[in-house]
C-alpha cells in the first residue's frame, strides 16, 4: 500500500469501488448502486459469481446451528428473512424441504439437545427431536442404524448461480460499472482518493469495499493490515442423476464438527441429489479439481447415510474452495483512516447471508466513512429486482410453457436435450445485462451442458451460439420442436 497521493484522473472517482464479485460482492454493489452511490464491481475472473459462489452446497441456512452471538449468527439470520424474500421477487430457484440432523450413534444423539439449545439462542425456535421411527417413515431410503434427529423445518435450498446473477444484473442496472478479468494488484490511498490498479488499468475511488472471498486477505494486506489469512478448504460434492431425486425428501445433515458442516444429502433446485462436500484444508488457492480420496471419503460416507443412492448414476462431480480463516466469525471491519472496509473469512454461509452483509456494510460507511447514501425502498415498491430465468424444476421451466412458446418458437426448440434447455433461453442469456462469456458461463445461466452426457451432443451448437456476433442472428441449432409442450 502506498498513501501518497494518487495521480490525477480525468474521470470523476467512483464513490465506492467493490473488489470481487462472488455473491457477497455482488450483494454489496447491488445494495450501493440501488442507494445511489456511483459503484464499480471489480473481479478478477471472467463472469460474476465464478469462484467460491458457484461450487458451494447451495442451502439456504436458518442458521440454527451458527455460535450464537458472532456477527455470522446475526447475518445468516437475517440474511435468511432478506434472501427468501428476494428469491420470490427475483424469481430464483428456491425450495423449502426442511432439514433432518441425523444422529448416527449415542454422542450424537445426545449433541441433538444441544444443537436445539443453540438455535433457541440464535432466536430460531422451530427445532422439533423426532425418534428412529419417525425418522424412517419420512426417510425409507436412510441407511440403517439411524437413532433420531433434530427436524428444522424451514432450511432450504437455492440456485446459486442465479442468486450471484441477480445481484449483479440489478447493480448494473443501476449504473454500477461491472469490470472483469481485472485482478487487483496493488492500491494507492491519497488524502481523499484511492487507486485500484488492475490488470485492466486503475480505478480512482473514494472508498474500497473488499468482498474479495478467497483474496481477501491479500487485498487486506494491500492496505497495510493483517488480522486474518484466508486458508482454501475444499469440498468435493457428487452430483447424481435426476432419477435418483425420489430417494430423499429433506436435507439430510450430520452433526457438525469444527472443520464444517460434514457430509450431506441434499436434493437440488435443478432436480438432482447431492453428496458432500468433504473438507480439507489446501495451500493451493486454485487446487478446484477433485481426488481420488476425497470421492473414496464420500462414498464411504453415503453408503452409511443412503445406500440406494450409491447405486444410482452419477452426473457429475466438482469441488469448490470456502474462504476459511483462523476465527470463528466473519472478519467484517471498517477503518475510516483508510476509507476502506473488509468483508473477510465469509464460509459456506455466505450465500444465505450476502443481503445482510450488503446492508451492514451499507449502514457502517454510512455511519463511518460518511458516504451519503438513500435508504432502501421498501422490497414490494420501487426498485423491482430484475426477474430472472427460471432455471429450476420446482415451477414450469420454458420448454413446457405452451403460452410461451406460442409467442415465441424459440423457447420450444430444445438446444440441451439432458436438461431441456431452449434455443429461447440462450439467447436471453446472450442478450442479458451481464451476459456470459464462456460455456460455462451460458451452463449457470441456463444448464445447458449440465446434464447426463455433459454437452456431448449439444456442445458444438452451444459453442456456435456463443461463438456468434450477434445471437439474434446467430443461425438456429438443428434441434426438434418440444412437441409435448403443445
Amino acid at each position: 500500500m502506498t498513501f501518497a497521493d494518487p495521480p490525477a484522473h480525468d474521470a470523476e472517482p467512483y464513490d465506492v469501488a467493490v473488489i470481487g464479485a462472488g455473491v457477497v460482492g455482488c450483494a454489496v454493489a447491488r445494495e450501493l448502486s440501488i442507494r445511489g452511490a456511483r459503484a464499480v464491481l471489480i473481479e478478477a475472473r471472467n463472469d460474476v459469481g465464478d469462484a467460491t459462489s458457484k461450487a458451494n452446497t447451495a442451502i439456504l441456512h436458518t442458521g440454527f446451528d451458527a455460535k450464537p452471538g458472532t456477527l455470522e449468527s446475526r447475518l445468516v439470520a437475517r440474511g435468511y428473512t432478506l434472501l427468501s424474500e428476494y428469491a420470490v421477487r427475483a424469481g430464483i430457484p428456491v425450495e423449502v424441504p426442511g432439514a433432518l440432523l441425523i444422529a448416527w450413534d449415542q454422542e450424537q444423539l445426545d449433541e441433538l439437545p444441544v444443537l436445539a439449545a443453540r438455535a433457541e439462542a440464535n432466536g430460531y425456535h422451530r427445532t422439533r427431536p423426532i425418534g428412529a421411527d419417525e425418522l424412517y417413515a419420512r426417510e425409507p431410503h436412510l441407511g440403517p442404524g439411524a437413532l433420531g434427529a433434530l427436524e428444522v423445518p424451514d432450511e432450504g435450498i437455492i440456485c446459486p448461480w442465479t442468486t450471484s446473477l441477480a445481484f449483479a444484473t440489478e447493480a448494473v442496472r443501476h449504473g454500477a460499472v461491472l469490470r472483469l478479468d481485472s485482478p487487483v494488484t496493488a492500491v494507492t490511498v491519497g488524502d481523499n482518493v484511492t487507486v485500484v490498479e488492475t490488470a485492466t488499468g486503475p480505478v480512482a475511488t473514494r472508498i474500497v469495499i473488499n468482498a474479495a472471498g478467497l483474496g481477501s486477505d491479500l487485498v487486506h494486506a494491500m492496505f497495510g493490515l493483517d488480522g486474518f489469512t484466508i486458508t482454501p478448504r475444499r469440498g468435493e460434492l457428487i452430483v447424481f442423476d435426476k432419477l435418483a431425486r425420489p430417494l430423499v425428501s429433506h436435507v439430510l445433515l450430520p452433526v457438525p464438527t469444527k472443520m464444517g458442516k460434514g457430509v450431506l444429502v441434499a436434493p437440488t433446485v435443478y432436480g438432482n441429489v447431492m453428496l458432500g462436500p468433504t473438507s480439507e484444508n489446501l495451500d493451493d488457492r486454485t487446487a478446484t479439481g477433485s481426488s481420488e480420496d476425497g470421492l473414496a471419503f464420500l462414498q464411504h460416507h453415503g453408503r452409511r447415510i443412503m445406500p440406494d443412492l450409491l447405486a444410482e448414476e452419477a452426473t457429475t462431480i466438482y469441488a469448490g474452495l470456502r474462504a476459511a480463516s483462523e476465527h470463528d466469525d466473519y472478519q467484517i471491519g471498517v477503518y475510516p483512516q483508510l476509507r476502506y472496509a473488509c468483508a473477510g473469512g465469509i464460509r459456506s454461509t455466505g450465500l444465505t447471508s450476502s443481503l445482510a452483509i450488503a446492508e451492514y456494510l451499507a449502514e457502517a460507511i454510512t455511519d463511518v466513512l460518511g458516504l451519503p447514501l438513500k435508504p432502501m425502498a421498501h422490497p414490494e415498491a420501487d426498485p423491482h429486482p430484475p426477474h430472472m430465468p427460471n432455471i429450476g424444476e420446482a415451477t414450469v421451466r420454458p420448454y413446457a410453457d405452451a403460452a410461451r412458446i406460442a409467442a415465441n418458437p424459440e423457447y420450444g426448440e430444445i438446444v440441451c436435450f439432458c436438461e431441456r434447455t431452449t434455443l429461447g433461453e440462450i439467447r436471453d442469456a446472450m442478450r442479458s445485462d451481464v451476459p456470459p462469456r464462456t460455456v460455462e458461463g451460458l451452463r449457470r445461466r441456463t444448464r445447458a451442458t449440465m446434464g447426463r452426457c455433459q454437452g456431448f451432443f449439444c456442445g458444438a451448437t452451444i459453442r456456435q451460439l456463443l461463438d456468434a456476433p450477434d445471437p439474434s442472428t446467430a443461425a438456429a441449432p438443428t434441434t426438434r420442436h418440444n412437441e409435448g409442450a403443445k
